[in-house]
């Protein structure tokens, strides 16, 4: 049931879908070489946006696609093979899990929602990395999910757009 003044949303398209994906793919690998480097605070744009698709469209990514994604970004930053693939994998797993609960609440309390989905999965890959012998990244890895968690709603709004789109283009065209 749609709240006063909730607009009702077109179906995402697929090419969309998988190609935000791929923008977000190649944003995280710019961010990586340009912006940041490595820094263990880095917002990880790609798990932010598969959590959202997992969100509002859990049938058209799942944990496949996330673990696939996984080794790409494993692949690019050279970390041990698996290691994001299985992160991503439980970011989907629980992202699907709870998508009916994270729509009731508005943007801000999803934002909220979102932030134990995000910390796991940089606990799972904190994990992978100590087990087998890696480094403590150090605090600053735990403002990561933070970061994620404020980038939340920048991201609804802007993977929303073209969903928002009047239904009839004729609606709003002058004459």
């Amino acid at each position: 049931m749609l709240n006063v003044g909730q607009q009702l949303l077109l179906p995402a398209k697929p090419t969309f879908i998988w190609g935000s994906l791929v923008g977000a793919l190649a944003l995280g690998m710019m961010g990586n070489f340009v912006l940041w480097g490595r820094a263990p605070w880095a917002p990880d744009l790609l798990a932010l946006t598969l959590v959202f698709w997992g969100v509002h469209q859990p049938r058209r990514v799942g944990m496949t696609g996330a673990f696939l994604f996984g080794l790409l970004m494993d692949v690019h930053q050279g970390s041990v093979l698996g290691q994001h693939a299985l992160a991503y994998s439980v970011l989907s797993f629980f992202a699907t899990a709870v998508h009916r609960r994270i729509l009731w609440f508005p943007v801000s309390g999803q934002a909220l929602q979102v932030l134990p989905i995000m910390a796991a999965a940089h606990l799972v890959t904190l994990a992978v990395r100590m087990m087998l012998g890696g480094e403590f990244p150090g605090w600053s890895m735990f403002l990561a999910p933070l970061i994620e968690a404020l980038l939340w709603p920048v991201a609804t709004l802007l993977l929303l757009l073209p969903q928002r789109r009047a239904p009839d283009p004729d609606a709003n065209r002058p004459l």
